[in-house]
């Protein structure tokens, strides 16, 4: 059994990166962690999410999955974040929630945190791997250490081989052009198993 605690803080405006923090969750769960599903805050107005059935749907499907706060990043020994794809940079809504680190940063709460990322995207190179470097280097200025899943698996050729983090495409009616979720739950246990050597090593 574990002992690490890792926290899945996704972003999902239709429901591709929530699919993927439950798989991650399954995942780490399988490799004995103590898993918190988490969502960042939804900052588009009213009015946009309501202009596409499947977002104001995801939305109220996903209303009781708590929206992270830092006191879970101070929780977690491992962090596994999930992202569509914005120009091949972090949605606003992730940015918004990293920019509020700072004091924690600044404390060195975050430093030796193990972190790996996911992200998807409507098409095969729309900036997934883009996303999870932008995404690693707020890490690399935690202190963070990034634990990329590489090509540790054959699951993860099998998902599109980007060896920094799995990614997806989603076509037009949100369905997963790639078959990912051996790939993510691989990611997860290796997360969670880097975490744990991390942490046992630092006691």
């Amino acid at each position: 059994m574990s002992n690490v605690k890792l926290a899945v803080i996704y972003y999902s405006s239709t429901g591709t990166n929530h699919k993927l923090a439950a798989w991650a969750e399954a995942g780490a769960k399988e490799a004995g962690a103590e898993v918190k599903v988490l969502k960042v805050p939804e900052l588009a107005p009213q009015s946009a999410i309501d202009s596409n059935p499947a977002w104001k749907a995801h939305l109220e499907a996903t209303k009781d999955v708590p929206e992270v706060t830092l006191n879970d990043l101070e929780w977690a020994d491992a962090i596994i974040f999930s992202v569509p794809t914005r120009f091949g940079n972090v949605p606003a809504q992730m940015k918004q929630f990293l920019d509020t680190t700072g004091g924690l940063w600044f404390q060195g709460k975050l430093a030796n945190k193990v972190v790996s990322a996911m992200a998807s995207a409507s098409n095969p190179h729309g900036g997934q791997e883009a996303t999870i470097l932008s995404l690693y280097t707020t890490m690399y200025h935690w202190g963070s250490i990034v634990a990329a899943p590489g090509y540790t698996d054959q699951s993860l050729f099998e998902a599109g081989g980007n060896p920094y983090g799995t990614s997806v495409t989603v076509d037009q009616d949100g369905n997963l052009k790639e078959n990912v979720e051996a790939a993510v739950k691989h990611q997860a246990k290796r997360t969670v198993t880097i975490a744990e050597s991390i942490k046992k090593g630092m006691q």
